[in-house]
């Protein structure tokens, strides 16, 4: 089996509501799918997430192609190393992650599919039935509505329940006692600051509010460089602590995970650029006693599939992953992934990937990205 062909698309899927944190304010997902035919007639399919500009991701792909053409997809890992290396994509990382995630997540789709396996086997089996995922609460809107939100969630079984903090401490703190309200005793209260505390503030926010609420851990509280930061707040506060910041590449992952100075890493195959890393990233983590939270760049559910595949197969997956899917308007897929409209999801025997791609989606939401160019991150705010 050998790549024939590789396509690819730049897609806009919009947001039930706008996705707001101390970061981002955005409409809705643009990312780029991916198609690899083989010359044996089977097709795998992926998905490249993009940051600041789906335009590079592009050239990135294109640029990439001549490297994957005409070999197996079983020599990812060569193939991979000659698009670093010889590609010279190592020299533009970031960008080269998120292209390159999508090409090889289609190559294993393209594996899977030809032995009749589904991705978790490949990655040496499931250890678990099923993966929990988390209730997304909407940031920068009324109490009420934050309300609203908790008891669907409630009443649709989560125990995990996530909102972006850091931008007003007073707003903040009535929402958590509205969601501490709402989810009694035994929900879990995430908060994420995306690193806009200084370590003074994240001291005392933390502390107060976990006195008051009891969080089940603190992501991105402060800035994760220097390490020392995160490592003097630790040994202050008694909430576990999350790092997604920072584990964009594969050795600011490593350096993370061996100083301990969390207790949790969040992050996903597209930010250090394939599966296999990520898989040697979680078992690196697992040695050193840290729990996995698959992170959501934001992202349609071929991602979401494969990142279900790598929580079933790695040893320390927590619960309350991260995803989209329940604030997307609509996928590319073409039946509606589980943790849409819920928060656990079993395991699959379909091979590959699992989940079937609806052509004509791909097509229609084409247009609408080339109607509106990319959902940009910082929504219509205007800078003059």
């Amino acid at each position: 089996m050998k790549a024939s062909q590789i396509e690819f698309w730049p897609v806009n899927i919009p947001y039930r509501h706008e996705e707001k944190s101390s970061l981002v304010s955005r409409a809705g997902v643009t990312d780029v799918i991916v198609k690899v035919t083989a010359d044996n007639g089977l097709v795998g399919w992926g998905e490249s997430t993009r940051a600041a500009d789906v335009h590079g991701v592009l050239a990135a792909i294109e640029a990439m192609k001549p490297i994957v053409l005409g070999r197996s997809p079983w020599d990812r890992e060569a193939i991979c190393r000659d698009v670093y290396v010889a590609g010279a994509w190592q020299f533009q990382e970031m960008t080269g992650n998120f292209a390159w995630a999508g090409i090889d997540m289609a190559l294993w789709d393209l594996c899977g599919k030809e032995v009749g396996k589904p991705l978790h086997q490949l990655l040496g089996g499931a250890m678990r039935e099923e993966v929990n995922y988390f209730c997304y609460l909407p940031f920068g809107t009324t109490v009420e509505n934050v309300r609203e939100h908790c008891v669907k969630g409630v009443e649709n079984g989560y125990h995990v329940f996530y909102v972006k903090v850091g931008v007003d401490a007073d707003a903040e703190e009535r929402m958590l006692g509205e969601i501490r309200d709402c989810v009694g005793d035994a929900g879990k209260i995430r908060i994420d600051a995306n690193q806009s505390w200084d370590p003074v503030t994240a001291r005392r926010l933390i502390n107060r509010w976990d006195e008051m609420f009891q969080l089940d851990f603190v992501e991105a509280p402060t800035q994760i460089a220097p390490l020392s930061i995160s490592l003097d707040l630790k040994s202050q506060v008694g909430v576990p602590l999350c790092a997604n910041e920072g584990m964009w590449r594969v050795e600011e992952a490593h350096r993370i995970i061996e100083s301990r100075a969390v207790d949790y890493i969040c992050f996903s195959p597209y930010w250090v650029g394939s599966i296999s890393r990520f898989m040697r990233l979680c078992h690196l983590a697992h040695f050193h006693g840290l729990q996995v939270v698959r992170h959501t760049h934001g992202e349609f559910g071929l991602t979401a599939a494969v990142c279900q595949h790598l929580m079933l197969a790695i040893p320390n997956a927590a619960d309350g992953n991260q995803h989209t899917a329940s604030i997307m308007q609509d996928d590319i897929l073409k039946e509606a992934l589980p943790i849409a409209a819920g928060p656990n999801w079993g395991k699959s025997s379909t091979p590959g990937i699992g989940w079937e791609v609806d052509e004509e989606k791909v097509m229609h939401y084409h247009e609408l990205f080339q109607q509106q160019g990319e959902y940009l991150t910082y929504g219509d705010k205007q800078w003059t």
